[in-house]
């Protein structure tokens, strides 16, 4: 999946539609890429400028037809968004959606559970992500020329062909697993001049406390907030001009505070949603609190379950007293730790405020899952790293995150490794993972080679060429005879 950041009160700013379930991820990166944007439906509806005048069937599989069109409007919207377009991009397009219909034929036949609020889920996470690029909702209509209900009715399709895509995947690959003898065979069949070479990477955890801020910090948080409100509601201020003056919300701070949000949102704090929704147009919330600090919520406007608001975040301000009590805290973690009355993924669970590491029994995440290299650590961290040996604890260090908030951790380091060519005894899992990837990708090879020959298959002459639609054309061409 494309991994979603979070922003000061919890939306996300990156994509949020997971890719894990993608049909054809084991492919190199640039047929990835291309069928990401074929299965969302992006083409679908932001080439209305470009849009080819004659359009035709150009293949067909079972019942399934794929439109020139839709070919044509997904390499433009790869140009539009200034993605690098390779040669053979409109018969890797055809091939993936090939794929696609043929997944989808199987799954209704074989009655895979789908719901529609499955789907609309997925278009909701879409359309955030698009309003996300394009600004604002207004400027996503005026680029595609529809309004964001013709663009939802336009997805629908496309995004459950999607769904029950990945639901059909995931039933040819179910129950697929790989053996030790089957890592090593896969393993030993790689030429060793083709092993990659690792860096030193570490498994790093930590267990961060937030000191909870003094009652006259928070009071004051308060007071700034309702003279905030008072200001606007006088007209002596505008709200966006005080929310990009004053707002410590790095994520709309500079855009006036403002956000486009959606009731049924499940990556915003739900307390702060819940009173984006209790306003009237116009009107704006008395100060209340969530885990972020204080707010104070404008409603801009509303149409059904969308909602334009602005807000200004103030967090108490935590000092040295507090700070105090956060280190005596760890400083007695630590001690049960290096004692053994606790591990420390319990200690994680019991006393870290780091939500996201929670789910990581404390082990930082980085594009590998918990190995990480170097420049993937704060400098702080490396810092404070250095002097650890594996399996043990840093004392309790002051740290600061990137949204200025006050804290203090302890810092467990749990493996690292030399920098070194790849080997079994070192990164085995590594290997046993691209082993079951190349296991399932050859079951689903398989799978289409045996349910190829069953379907109806036209391919317009002009695509026959392909290499990659060799299999397709075959079945096609011997349908004719």
């Amino acid at each position: 999946m494309t991994k979603a950041s979070v922003n000061q009160y919890g939306c996300k700013t990156t994509f949020a539609i997971e890719m894990n379930d993608f049909i054809f991820r084991n492919m190199i990166s640039k047929r990835i890429l291309i069928a990401a944007l074929l299965i969302a439906g992006v083409y679908s509806s932001f080439a209305q400028n470009s849009k080819v005048l004659a359009d035709k069937i150009i293949a067909v599989v079972g019942n399934k037809i794929i439109l020139k069109s839709d070919i044509d409007n997904s390499i433009l919207d790869m140009q539009r968004q200034g993605i690098e377009v390779p040669s053979d991009a409109r018969c890797l397009n055809l091939e993936q959606a090939m794929g696609i219909k043929a997944l989808v034929l199987q799954a209704e036949k074989d009655s895979l559970p789908v719901t529609d609020d499955e789907v609309d889920a997925d278009i909701e996470n879409q359309i955030r992500y698009f309003i996300s690029q394009y600004g604002s909702k207004d400027e996503l209509e005026r680029v595609a020329g529809k309004s964001i209900y013709q663009l939802k009715e336009d997805f629908k399709e496309g995004f459950r062909d999607r769904k029950l895509a990945a639901a059909m995947r995931n039933k040819i690959i179910e129950g697929i697993k790989i053996t030790p003898n089957e890592v090593k065979t896969y393993f030993q069949s790689i030429p060793n001049d083709s092993l990659p070479f690792y860096e030193s990477e570490v498994e790093v955890g930590q267990i961060l406390v937030y000191p909870k801020a003094s009652r006259d910090a928070e009071e004051y948080c308060i007071e700034q907030l309702k003279d905030y409100k008072a200001q606007i509601e006088s007209g002596k201020k505008e709200f966006g001009t005080l929310a990009s003056l004053y707002s410590e919300d790095p994520g709309s701070k500079d855009r006036g505070g403002m956000y486009e949000v959606n009731r049924n949102q499940k990556d915003l704090d739900p307390v702060w949603l819940s009173k984006a929704f209790t306003l009237k147009e116009g009107q704006i919330s008395n100060p209340f609190k969530t885990k972020f600090g204080y707010h104070i919520i404008q409603l801009v406007s509303r149409a059904g379950d969308d909602a334009v608001v602005r807000h200004i975040l103030k967090t108490p301000q935590v000092t040295q007293v507090e700070m105090k009590g956060g280190f005596e805290k760890l400083d007695s973690v630590r001690a049960k730790l290096i004692a053994q009355t606790i591990d420390f993924g319990t200690a994680v669970s019991r006393y870290s405020d780091d939500d996201a590491s929670k789910f990581t029994a404390g082990l930082l995440q980085g594009k590998d899952g918990s190995f990480l290299t170097f420049d993937e650590l704060d400098k702080d961290l490396i810092i404070k790293m250095k002097d650890l040996k594996v399996g043990e604890y840093s004392q309790p260090i002051e740290y600061t995150d990137e949204r200025g908030k006050k804290g203090v951790r302890i810092i467990y380091l749990k493996s690292k490794t030399e920098p070194h060519r790849e080997n079994l005894k070192d990164d085995y899992n590594k290997i046993a993972q691209r082993a079951i990837d190349q296991k399932k990708e050859s079951a689903l090879e398989k799978w289409f080679t045996e349910k190829t020959n069953g379907y109806y298959i036209m391919i317009d002459d002009e695509y026959k060429n392909c290499p990659t639609l060799k299999r397709w054309v075959t079945v096609a061409n011997a349908i004719k005879k």
